[in-house]
């Protein structure tokens, strides 16, 4: 019998967050008993666990229909599922520290942000697969593709309204996300200079949305950093997933030196 624990992410409260699968040890599971898990918990993302080596573990994530790079909220969650103490992810995109406190909160760092242009013909097919038009979207935050283990479009718009009234084209979105080797699109909504309210689609994952996105949160902190649109220094809230009944809240940290985002919020068991 494989144990396969539950866990919601980037919340104190069961009923939030983001739930996530956790299987502490997935040493003798195939590829394909893997991604047979994950379909059946049905959680956006299930992290196994295929190794550990003291405070190193290597570590694996599959929607219910993929495998996936990186995964922040199943980081964060298998991270509180090991306990208190610091630990090393291998990633399939590379080393992730993950520090866990006394209070049962993870701060992950992530591998190397990179940012880079997001074509006009791929803004334009995004934006009719999201059913908006180019005069929703924010001048003052350019669309553009980041990366922090996985890549996401990060795409900013003016009204806190258009956000919630998401209703995307979901065959559409779907295609160009996998010809492109998106995992989630990172729709933004600035509320204020550190606040900022998130939706993430993961139509490829088989999931419609995320209510919480680590990897997207860390991929949003090298976005604003490559762009001055914030400070050296900064601590953001990201609210996510209250559009969704799951209210979640992930707090990025940008330090001046560290290349990496730095990714933090609570985990809790669902019973």
């Amino acid at each position: 019998m494989t144990q396969i624990l539950r866990y919601a992410a980037f919340t104190l409260d069961p009923a939030g967050g983001n739930p996530a699968g956790v299987v502490l040890d997935a040493s003798t599971l195939s590829d394909a008993r893997m991604q047979q898990i994950a379909a059946e918990v049905g959680y956006s993302e299930t992290a196994f666990v295929t190794a550990a080596d003291g405070d190193r573990y290597r570590v694996r994530y599959f929607s219910p229909l993929v495998e996936v790079p990186f995964c922040g909220h199943a980081t964060v969650a298998t991270a509180v599922a090991l306990g208190p103490g610091e630990h090393v992810f291998t990633t399939n995109a590379g080393d992730v520290p993950v520090s866990v406190d006394g209070a049962g909160v993870a701060t992950l760092s992530s591998v190397r942000p990179r940012v880079g242009d997001l074509g006009g013909e791929d803004l334009a097919a995004l934006l009719t697969a999201l059913r908006w038009d180019a005069g929703d979207l924010d001048p003052a935050l350019p669309p553009r593709v980041a990366y922090a283990g996985a890549y996401h479009p990060i795409l900013a718009v003016t009204s806190r309204r258009r956000l919630a009234e998401l209703d995307y084209d979901v065959p559409a979105l779907t295609a160009l996300m996998t010809a492109r080797g998106w995992t989630t699109v990172q729709l933004v909504f600035r509320d204020s200079a550190e606040t900022f309210d998130v939706r993430d689609p993961f139509p490829v994952g088989g999931v419609y949305e995320d209510p919480a996105t680590g990897a997207a949160a860390a991929a949003l902190g090298g976005y604003l950093r490559e762009l001055e649109l914030v400070p050296a220094s900064a601590e953001l809230l990201l609210r996510q997933g209250d559009d969704m009944g799951r209210p979640s809240r992930v707090t990025v940290r940008l330090v001046p030196g560290n290349e990496a985002v730095l990714v933090s919020g609570p985990a809790v068991p669902i019973s």
